[in-house]
């Protein structure tokens, strides 16, 4: 089949089996696939502490940050992290399987991933992120309090290494490849998989243990990241840029500071201590890093026609039928 091969994620991905109803059940599968991988995690919450409890086990655990405490820290940021490498498979075996769709088509335009483009995304987050981490130290040494612990910190740096790229990994491909590709074609325009999986994106964080201190506000700041990511991917034609920015923000966090009310709560450098203020957490990222962060990246990849690429349809060539396959 003669392919067009030029840059565009949606008509790139167009190479498999694409009804609606094969996105719907392949979401669903993934989703069970990736609530499977959390059964590790709780089998061992709730072996610890009918260990330590027996039948009253459950008396002293009425929130949902109390489940995090009962393993250690590493163990338990090991198994969280788990789930997300039973849904990482899950998004293969559907694209492979079930759409019988080539893998790369789904992550990028281009004929191979851009690993260039991953590497300068995670260098540049990496860098913003441990600057202004160091910045607040110097300015507010106060809410701060040093636990580095070297042992627990190497297992911690391991297991970071190892598992958050699959993480992010996953959630990227996902939301940004899986999902985006499949809501584009049901829809025929890019506006549309834009909005959902933005939200959708922001809605998978709803039970973080940061909505329940913060409240439901919060999640301005989850859904805007998804727009961020969003946008980087339908203006740079894949997620290459995307899951360096995702690995970066979520390791370098990890490894560098945490608080008790976080998702990750690990034996990181720092610890947070102080008390997060909403209004400058959530809009200083949403109306300056980000919009200051597209425009590096536009400039440097010399993106053109935003409209277009954000909310343009889809207008698929003769090639690209309901059932186009190749392999």
């Amino acid at each position: 089949m003669n392919m067009n091969r030029t840059l565009d994620f949606f008509k790139n991905g167009f190479n498999g089996f694409h009804e609606w109803w094969r996105y719907l059940a392949g979401a669903l599968i993934i989703f069970i696939i990736w609530q499977l991988g959390s059964i590790p995690l709780f089998v061992a919450i709730f072996y610890k502490k009918a260990q330590e409890k027996g039948l009253d086990m459950l008396n002293d655990m009425t929130e949902s940050t109390d489940f995090m405490k009962v393993l250690s820290p590493n163990l338990t940021f090991f198994l969280l992290l788990l789930s997300f490498v039973f849904g990482l498979v899950g998004v293969f075996l559907m694209i492979k399987y079930l759409h019988q769709q080539k893998i790369l088509t789904s992550l990028t335009a281009r004929s191979k991933f851009d690993w260039n483009r991953f590497t300068f995304s995670f260098s540049l987050i990496a860098i913003l992120i441990i600057i202004s981490t160091l910045v607040d130290y110097w300015v507010n040494p106060s809410h701060y309090e040093i636990g580095f612990e070297w042992n627990s910190f190497i297992i911690l740096a391991l297991i970071g290494i190892v598992m958050v790229p699959l993480q992010t990994t996953f959630e990227e491909w996902f939301f940004r490849g899986y999902l985006m590709q499949g809501f584009g074609y049901i829809f025929k325009n890019r506006a549309v998989p834009f909005i959902i999986t933005s939200l959708l994106f922001g809605l998978m964080h709803l039970a973080n243990p940061e909505v329940a201190k913060l409240g439901y506000i919060v999640m301005i700041n989850y859904i805007g990241v998804g727009v961020f990511l969003g946008i980087m991917t339908l203006m740079d034609e894949g997620i290459e840029l995307a899951a360096g920015f995702h690995a970066a923000n979520n390791l370098i966090t990890a490894l560098l500071v945490t608080a008790d009310w976080t998702a990750f709560n690990t034996p990181s450098i720092l610890r947070d201590v102080s008390e997060p203020e909403i209004g400058v957490d959530i809009l200083l990222p949403i109306l300056v890093v980000y919009p200051i962060l597209l425009i590096i990246l536009a400039k440097r990849y010399n993106w053109s026609n935003w409209n277009q690429k954000l909310f343009g349809k889809i207008k698929l060539n003769d090639d690209f039928t309901e059932n186009s396959r190749e392999y």
